[in-house]
């Protein structure tokens, strides 16, 4: 009866409370004595029970959502090339392309997202406050909520896609003509909506923040004009955006009414070139502003920038209402002479007035080594890959501008990713030029200070 003995572990929850020892017992009466022992543990003890639960490591749910996410990108790759091959070759491109229009703005608009939640990461990592440089208080948006909206558009986005060409393709029109507007409208619904869910002080602070930019009537701020230099280079998206709710409002959706290029939709109307150089007048504007608060003559060289973009646009236009022997013999040659002008001034104001190139950027130096941190900070191929490729998507940005070479959406649409990705990287650098002229003009304690009082503030300017 009592040969092998058991030895019950100190910290059993049946035999014993805490700092009690270890219990030699006969295991015949272990069932017994172990719930006379719980109930005097429940009794006597001031202390709750401890319940083990089995909790999914953060490892496992990120695979876990990680193939979730491959095997739904699949399924949406797989649905959208099956509906497609089932379109006859003669209505295919145009298919596609009707498609591609309604969808290649959100698209691009979540790439930009993206980009911007990489932003926000690297400041985070180094010595760059850009609460500070956007006048932020400490409930803004940080790299992970920005990473999260943008993965909710990447899968929202695609499956709106997917259904309309899958809807379309089997003969369902009325229903594929609804899904890029219902996308819309939610998105729409979800930027103006007035209660206080989905980030309203962020979302109540880009929409002021567009309001200031489209009516410059006030002191220009650092946001109004960042946001503002960010819709120069997603001027495509706005450009679609147009055509696409002109179908919307049209009921042209899933048709062949817009077939013709002079039609109300068409590619050859007169609202492509006046959308298409808003945000260069509300930036021009914004710099006649600035020279207004501050007499700086660079303000007025900044307009003048500003507004060699607009002869591009407009010259480009003027090829579907021209005959083609003076868009051959005039026009085309002021055309290219206009880009050049623009290509070139807006190369030579990035790396002189938006960067600060007098020493190596501290952008990539981060608190914690890092191996991004190591192959970025203090090398010299860093600047050379910065400025030349700056100088070559510049150039390249000037096709976007030309409404007369938009017949390929395919290769406008890598051209304006590619403008986004150079708009990404100069971010960094010009976000970094704003610092340094803030950590100059204030000590670095009154810096402090400020901060402090920013943090206290009741207002919310989240971005």
């Amino acid at each position: 009866m009592f040969e092998n003995p058991t030895t019950i572990s100190s910290n059993s929850p049946h035999l014993r409370k805490s700092g009690s020892k270890s219990v030699f017992i006969d295991p015949g009466v272990n069932g017994l004595l172990s719930g006379v022992s719980e109930m005097g543990d429940l009794k006597g003890s001031s202390s709750p029970l401890h319940i083990t639960t089995m909790v999914p490591s953060p490892i496992f749910l990120w695979r876990f959502k990680v193939v979730l996410f491959l095997f739904w990108a699949l399924c949406c790759c797989k649905i959208g090339w099956d509906s497609v091959m089932r379109m006859s070759i003669d209505l295919r491109d145009l298919f596609l392309y009707e498609a591609f229009l309604y969808y290649n703005p959100l698209l691009l608009v979540t790439m930009m997202v993206w980009l911007w939640g990489v932003n926000l990461w690297v400041f985070s990592q180094g010595s760059v406050n850009y609460a500070k440089v956007f006048d932020l208080d400490h409930n803004h948006l940080t790299h992970r909520e920005m990473w999260k909206c943008s993965m909710w558009l990447t899968i929202i986005v695609p499956t709106s896609m997917t259904a309309y060409l899958y809807l379309y393709s089997h003969g369902e029109v009325s229903l594929a003509a609804s899904q890029p507007v219902l996308l819309y409208i939610a998105f729409a619904m979800v930027l103006i909506f007035p209660f206080d869910i989905f980030y309203l002080s962020s979302r109540y602070f880009l929409l002021r923040t567009l309001w200031r930019i489209a009516f410059p009537l006030q002191p220009i701020t650092f946001p109004d004009f960042f946001l503002a230099d960010i819709l120069t280079s997603m001027v495509k998206v706005f450009s679609d955006l147009e055509r696409s709710v002109c179908r919307m409002v049209h009921k042209q959706v899933a048709t062949i009414a817009w077939f013709e290029a002079d039609a109300v939709c068409g590619s050859h109307q007169i609202a492509i070139p006046l959308v298409l150089v808003f945000p260069y007048i509300c930036r021009l504007l914004q710099c006649l502003r600035q020279y207004k608060d501050t007499k700086e003559k660079s303000a007025l060289l900044n307009a003048l920038k500003y507004s060699t973009a607009v002869p591009v646009i407009f010259l480009s236009a003027l090829k579907y209402h021209v005959m083609p022997e003076s868009w051959t013999s005039f026009y085309r040659p002021l055309w290219l002479f206009s880009s050049v002008i623009n290509s070139l001034y807006s190369f030579y104001w990035d790396v002189t007035r938006d960067w600060d190139l007098s020493g190596f950027t501290k952008i990539f130096k981060f608190n914690r080594p890092s191996n991004i941190s190591n192959l970025l900070y203090g090398r010299q191929w860093v600047y050379f890959w910065v400025i030349g490729s700056n100088l070559v998507l510049r150039c390249a940005w000037t096709y976007k501008l030309s409404a007369h070479l938009r017949h390929n959406y395919i290769t406008v649409f890598t051209i304006t990713a590619m403008e986004m990705l150079r708009r990404f990287q100069w971010i960094f650098f010009r976000v970094e030029n704003e610092w340094n002229k803030i950590t100059k003009s204030h000590p670095m304690g009154e810096i402090s200070l400020e901060e402090e009082k920013l943090l206290g503030s009741t207002t919310t300017h989240d971005v």
